[in-house]
């Protein structure tokens, strides 16, 4: 518990860092490349089990999230590719 406690704020930038990168990987995939969801949850790098990744088709974009962690959005904006959602 106090090594949780001493290592939260690195854990929570870790996990903020990895739902990002989830996000914009993943719109990437499906909005850029066309790609099926399941196709592209094989892009995930090694260590990002953790990221859940959702499909929201009718936005044309991805939400991702570290349970308790974090969260992040990226959107597929045409002539821009996908971007990230700002964070509140």
């Amino acid at each position: 518990l106090v090594a949780l406690g001493w290592y939260w704020s690195a854990l929570r930038d870790r996990a903020r860092l990895g739902a990002a990168y989830g996000a914009r990987l993943t719109c990437s995939c499906r909005y850029v490349e066309g790609r099926a969801m399941g196709s592209c949850e094989d892009d995930k790098e090694p260590g990002m089990w953790i990221v859940g990744l959702t499909d929201r088709p009718d936005d044309r974009a991805v939400d991702a999230h570290v349970p308790l962690l974090a969260h992040a959005s990226a959107r597929f904006r045409p002539g821009w590719g996908c971007l990230l959602d700002p964070t509140k």
